[in-house]
């Protein structure tokens, strides 16, 4: 079955076209530094926002319109992945990411459960074997259901510790069968409400040892996939264990697991733990955790998890940025984490969402590229610290000091002269880069 039967495959147009279905400026063939877009964007589709998100919200029900929706249960589930891998196609995306519950319905039992997920994941695989679409990563949802009201890895309750395990373990197998380049982990629900009813130092060494028993899953079953944990602060619970980057690598470095995960980085999350998107990527860059990202943006009038769609160039072009000084992302790449809005409910917004996504992380990729090209910010930030690449700041720097040579030399000093940060120069130029690529 068609399910985008009025739509054709997107194509790379140019910035001169007029066609709303088209690329202006992602060229997946296009190359810079030596590799094409596709390799370095490395984009790929949620399948959660995309094929199973209905519209609704806490004060309407859904109205989205899709044509797989006139089907129910198990069919609905293999409905979506025919629909799925059309949309892939058209949109010639390199991989997609989904949760067990997305592609497949929960059962009665654990059983029934994983027996329906194997039907759907048998379906996937026989579609991925004629498609150029491959899997980004795949996820447990251990947050939706009731079960994990207290948590997951982190709950109170024995059982669903272990039903927790059950689930990693059956992703783990799908993520081994699916050839999936990472596996995620997003603590839901690992946190808590209140100290008047928490374990703290339990709930984090048991989320610790569920970590450690993942890994030696992996290497038991012989997947090498990369292991992401993604930050996210509050929403739903008060206190996230996960609240951002920096908290993240005080745990992982806490329980001896910095050399087993890096960091999966989404943009709104980063903006509601109070950071900039652009400082959670460099965070992990510079402490070697970058690994993959979910490409979204927020709405700073609302304090919620919004999932928009990235089309601030500024940001994008910073995140790009911090990527490229990254080397990449080796085996992560671009997911769209994002949903269309409620009012856009057709089918074809979902193809206008993603183009005006890929578009936009384009523009950032070449903005980013030249910046780096000409040296912009680097130059200006090594001439900044210059002061520590000679006398008393090399001996800083290099740790050859102490307190009492500090102030024998600080007593000799004169009047201290800094320099200006130029902040406002500096996003001038950043402006002007991005202007000049839209011309």
């Amino acid at each position: 079955m068609v399910y985008f039967k009025d739509l054709s495959n997107i194509q790379y147009e140019g910035p001169q076209s007029n066609n709303s279905l088209a690329f202006k400026y992602y060229n997946p063939e296009e190359v810079i530094n030596g590799k094409t877009m596709e390799e370095i964007l490395r984009f790929s589709v949620a399948y959660w926002h995309t094929f199973t998100y209905d519209g609704g919200d806490p004060f309407g029900a859904g109205n989205m319109q899709r044509e797989w929706d006139k089907f129910s249960g198990m069919d609905l589930a293999k409905a979506r992945v025919e629909a799925s891998f059309e949309f892939y196609e058209k949109l010639n995306v390199p991989f997609f990411c989904f949760h067990d519950v997305d592609v497949a319905p929960e059962g009665d039992t654990l059983t029934e459960t994983n027996k329906n997920l194997d039907e759907i994941v048998n379906m996937i695989e026989e579609y991925m074997a004629t498609s150029k679409t491959k899997l980004l990563w795949n996820t447990a949802n251990m947050f939706t259901n009731p079960r994990f009201v207290h948590g997951a890895a982190t709950s109170p309750n024995a059982d669903v510790f272990a039903y927790s395990a059950a689930k990693v373990k059956k992703g783990l197998e799908v993520a081994k069968r699916l050839n999936a380049e990472n596996y995620v982990f997003w603590g839901g629900r690992e946190g808590y409400e209140t100290l008047l009813n928490t374990d703290m130092k339990l709930e984090q060494d048991n989320l610790a040892k569920f970590f450690h028993m993942a890994v030696d899953y992996a290497k038991e079953i012989g997947y090498d996939g990369q292991f992401l944990i993604e930050p996210k602060p509050k929403e739903p619970t008060k206190h996230q264990y996960d609240f951002d980057v920096a908290t993240g690598i005080g745990f992982l470095r806490t329980y001896g697991l910095e050399n087993s995960f890096k960091f999966n980085i989404e943009a709104n999350h980063a903006t509601l733990a109070g950071h900039t998107f652009e400082h959670e990527l460099h965070l992990a860059r510079i402490n070697g955790l970058l690994g993959s990202v979910d490409a979204n943006q927020g709405d700073t009038l609302l304090g919620w998890d919004t999932d928009e769609f990235p089309t601030d160039l500024y940001t994008n072009t910073l995140a790009m940025y911090e990527i490229l000084k990254n080397g990449g992302l080796g085996k992560g790449g671009l997911n769209f984490d994002a949903k269309v809005r409620r009012g856009s409910f057709e089918q074809s917004d979902l193809f206008y969402a993603h183009i005006a996504g890929m578009d936009s992380y384009a523009i950032g990729l070449k903005v980013a590229s030249k910046l780096l090209e000409d040296g912009v910010l680097e130059n200006f930030v090594e001439e900044r610290y210059d002061s520590y690449k000679s006398g008393i700041g090399q001996r800083i720097a290099e740790g050859n000091t102490n307190f009492k040579e500090l102030e024998e030399y600080a007593l000799g000093l004169g009047k201290i002269q800094n320099t200006s940060g130029r902040t406002e120069k500096l996003k001038m130029i950043i402006n002007q880069y991005i202007l000049n690529a839209l011309t």
